[in-house]
């Protein structure tokens, strides 16, 4: 009886690599969720992986360690926040705006934030300071052109702006129940942001000459 060969199974496939900016952007975005939640202490590197759908190998390969992947979120988040709240001539009241809306679209942020000041607050990078010293650089330069008072330091002066930004998202949560509506609603939120916006004009407008005394009109 005639005999068939069996034809040769063919090989199996590689896996087609993936593509490795897409899978770094998977994991940073993982790991902003994970930080976001648990702060860097409590992250674990299994479930950023498993959010990802990705190797932890590959955290190690991209990332090195924990650490840095913390310190890579947070630059990615730094680098956000700077791009999207820029202090352009000075203008305080265009930044208040601009950062409060960012802060209460991107909560994870202000969390991560939280996190760093709790955990880490010896570490900055030198962009991070740069950035902030451009924009208190900024604020002088409007002080002395007369658009910005310039009874307080620059740097005092935008301290005092960057904080009342958060003054509502980050306010104990017995204070935001004594406004009497639910505390992130559109119209309160709404109603602070105003608020917020006619406080930075007042604090930042500049200062009108007083009269002399015993001038007549």
């Amino acid at each position: 009886m005639a005999t068939h060969e069996t034809a040769p199974r063919a090989a199996p496939r590689a896996p087609r690599p993936k593509n490795s900016a897409a899978t770094k952007e998977l994991l940073l975005s993982a790991a902003t969720a994970e930080f976001a939640d648990h702060g860097l202490a409590g992250a674990r590197i299994d479930r950023i992986a498993e959010r990802a759908g990705a190797n932890k190998r590959l955290l190690y390969v991209y990332f090195g360690d924990k650490d840095q992947l913390f310190e890579a979120v947070l630059q990615r988040q730094i680098g956000k926040l700077a791009e999207e709240t820029p202090l352009t001539d000075g203008d305080l009241v265009s930044y208040a705006a601009a950062r409060f809306d960012f802060m209460l679209a991107h909560p994870q942020t202000a969390r991560l934030a939280a996190w760093r000041r709790f955990e880490r607050n010896d570490h900055w990078s030198g962009t991070e300071v740069e950035s902030y010293r451009a924009k208190v650089d900024a604020v002088a330069a409007a002080q002395r052109e007369g658009r910005l008072d310039d009874s307080l330091p620059a740097i005092d002066l935008f301290a005092i702006v960057l904080r009342i930004t958060e003054s509502w998202l980050d306010a104990p949560l017995a204070l935001t129940t004594v406004s009497g509506s639910e505390p992130r609603s559109a119209q309160r939120l709404a109603e602070h942001r105003a608020a917020l916006l006619d406080s930075v004009r007042r604090i930042t407008a500049p200062r009108t000459p007083s009269a002399p005394t015993g001038a007549h009109a």
